[in-house]
């Protein structure tokens, strides 16, 4: 298991797809020392996904976290909900790649990973990826702020 530098505290949450993972995911966290809030849920009882997305996007926004980690079935619904807050870049990854090369290029603030189609190894592989490589910046920086200008342009900032 690779060692962590960034201990940065974390917001993680999840629907009843993500839930199982979750605690994988949070046990993790603790063997790194990342400190982490848990937004819920609490179970494998039918939960509304875009609630938990919400919340962890809001609480980013605020300054309160740099960054968070939403887990539902494929964790397609959590980013696209999560996507809807300006600001927030959730990115949906299945492997360790494109968990790198999201934050490397795309300054990914949440990590959405599917509990029903990644197994433990596979998802502590891609969390390892997602935090430990920072943002490049240099001609990324470029792209980033055409998102911006698009989130201005219609309204959202």
């Amino acid at each position: 298991m690779k060692q962590i530098e960034n201990k940065a505290p974390v917001i993680i949450g999840c629907d009843h797809g993500g839930y199982r993972l979750k605690g994988y995911i949070k046990e993790y966290l603790d063997s790194q020392g990342i400190p982490y809030t848990d937004i819920g849920c609490d179970s494998e009882e039918i939960v509304r996904y875009p609630l938990y997305a919400k919340e962890v996007a809001q609480r980013i926004l605020s300054g309160e976290f740099t960054r968070g980690i939403l887990i539902c079935s494929t964790g397609i619904g959590m980013s696209i909900a999560a996507n809807r807050y300006p600001g927030i870049r959730a990115s949906a990854v299945s492997d360790y790649y494109t968990a790198m090369m999201t934050r490397q290029h795309n300054d990914s603030n949440v990590l959405c990973l599917g509990g029903k189609v990644l197994g433990e190894y596979a998802a502590i592989n891609i969390l390892e990826a997602w935090l430990d490589n920072p943002y490049i910046g240099g001609r990324h920086d470029i792209s980033l702020g055409l998102i911006r200008e698009i989130e201005e342009e219609i309204g959202q900032r």
